[in-house]
């Protein structure tokens, strides 16, 4: 008896607001930035790559490249990418007073 196996799709899973925000938080909350990378890559993807380009005015094609495993995109380009999908970082101390 074979097995099949489907692909796995993150993206898939990030189909709200709440499910993309809890998600990055946990990714923000492990401290792997080439992880955050793919993060907003799969949430890019959830919302729609071309639509994430048109807004950025980056091609697609480079949006995906950008975001790809061991990819180093330029901080303007995740910035535009995290302005376009409408995600805004906010730091606090971990020691628990707001900066």
């Amino acid at each position: 008896m074979s097995v099949t196996l489907i692909p796995f799709d993150m993206a898939a899973l990030l189909d709200s607001d709440e499910a993309i925000s809890e998600y990055l938080s946990q990714v923000l909350a492990e401290g792997d930035s080439d992880e955050l990378l793919r993060a907003i890559g799969y949430v890019a993807k959830a919302r729609g790559m071309s639509l994430v380009a048109k807004e950025t005015g980056l091609g697609r094609e480079s949006l995906y490249k950008a975001f790809a495993p061991g990819a180093k995109p330029r901080f303007d380009t995740v910035l535009k990418v995290m302005h376009a999908l409408g995600i805004e970082l906010c730091a606090r101390s971990h020691r628990g007073a707001s900066v």
